[in-house]
């Protein structure tokens, strides 16, 4: 009849006994074990803080320490934590694209997105960052519309060097839409696509709720917009490390494109499509 638990440690072969290697089972939910110590035997039910709990086919439950000491089928094992589960699903970017698994930045593309200024940069970079990375597109600031004719004479795009630029403020009627125009009509204007938001600033492309504000303030004119957006909002705005902390603590609000006005994804997503085509 064999003993389970052991024949004397002196007899013939006890260290090859001693020297086996016992398989370690993951301790996953509803894995019947039973405990070598006293026969009680019942199913996973729980894993934590270094404890399994089993339940018997009575109902009732113990905890036990995680590691040696349980038996499957009679043979001894170690059981240990499982191992952490898969997302259910695809990935997702925080612009809600689906994420590809273990990709590589591409090399830079010729072709680039311009944005107004550091500001729109770096919101474009927070939501849109891994899928840029992943076409190899680069985004750079200008200091303004106004210097875009400029950039273009200095740097001309081309069939295989497109530009995307992304606006403030592009409504009917305003200079940025006159400036706009007028550039497209320009030698430049068959490999550029120029789009905007109806917004003042990048900033109020950031849903209030995200914010945790109710609206955005109306800023009267004559006061520079983030000045006064900080002196509606009750936030420091004496000098540009003011402006910067205030933007730091907008842009820290954003996590996804869920936190952004549907203005800005579409004119975003539509120069990515056009720079990477």
């Amino acid at each position: 009849m064999d003993d389970r638990y052991g024949s004397d440690v002196l007899a013939k072969g006890w260290r090859e006994k001693a020297a086996k290697v016992l398989a370690r089972v993951p301790a996953e939910r509803d894995l019947v074990v039973e405990v070598a110590a006293d026969g009680y035997c019942g199913a996973v039910v729980r894993i934590g803080s270094g404890l399994v709990e089993l339940e018997d086919r009575h109902g009732r439950r113990r905890q036990f320490p995680l590691g040696a000491g349980f038996l499957i089928d009679g043979a001894d094992v170690i059981l240990v934590p499982p191992a952490p589960k898969a997302p259910a699903g695809p990935a997702r970017t925080a612009s809600g694209s689906f994420a590809t698994p273990d990709s590589r930045a591409r090399v830079a593309r010729a072709s680039r997105i311009w944005v107004e200024g550091r500001h729109d940069a770096e919101l474009v970079e927070k939501v849109w960052g891994d899928d840029l990375r992943a076409e190899g597109v680069v985004v750079e600031y200008l200091q303004g519309v106004d210097l875009l004719d400029q950039a273009l004479a200095d740097d001309p795009p081309s069939a295989e060097r497109r530009y995307g630029v992304l606006v403030d403020h592009l409504v009917p009627g305003s200079k940025e839409t006159r400036l706009v125009e007028a550039t497209l009509r320009g030698p430049h204007g068959r490999h550029l696509r120029v789009v905007g938001h109806p917004y003042i600033d990048v900033w109020q492309c950031v849903l209030p709720r995200a914010v945790g504000i109710e609206r955005w303030p109306e800023v009267p004119r004559g006061i520079e917009f983030k000045v006064g957006v900080c002196r509606a909002l009750g936030w420091p705005a004496r000098d540009q490390a003011d402006i910067a902390r205030a933007w730091k603590r907008i842009l820290g609000s954003v996590n996804s494109y869920r936190d952004l006005e549907p203005s800005l994804l579409g004119r975003v997503e539509e120069l990515i499509d056009f720079v990477t085509a």
